[in-house]
């Protein structure tokens, strides 16, 4: 029988100051990408990227508050209750208004096996400081 591993958002480690937490290795999840986004209120870093090297599609759904998911030069409203697919090659985007939101990402490569990359692995350093993750 298969472990069962439950944890509180709170107690993945985190990188990029923070704002992502490593769901995906923190539960021992190998067969497709999870993670748990925390962005305050008026955040625009999130870097615009498009998976074409690696075909990855993703899933975006806030768990609370709001954000703009702007893919393919369209502007979405994600909050609680909406989900949005952005295939591989589209350009995309999170951002936020006048509140903060926590967003939980979801990705996968059709038709291949996932290949996680090597900052969604527990213990790795933080890429944006170079230095240990932190508990989020």
């Amino acid at each position: 029988m298969a472990e069962v591993t439950v944890k509180r958002v709170e107690d993945f480690e985190a990188i990029y100051g923070g704002g992502l937490k490593r769901v995906r290795s923190g539960l021992g999840v190998e067969s497709f990408g999870i993670s748990v986004l925390d962005f305050p209120a008026g955040f625009d870093a999130y870097p615009e990227h498009d998976h074409s090297g690696d075909g990855q599609e993703e899933v975006y759904t806030a768990l609370a508050g709001r954000a703009t998911l702007t893919a393919g030069g369209a502007d979405y409203e994600l909050e609680p209750g909406v989900f949005a697919r952005v295939p591989a090659g589209i350009p995309r985007t999170l951002s936020t208004g006048a509140e903060p939101v926590r967003i939980l990402a979801l990705g996968g490569t059709p038709g291949s096996a996932y290949d996680a990359p090597s900052e969604s692995v527990e213990g790795n350093p933080d890429p944006m400081t170079g230095g240990d993750p932190i508990k989020a």
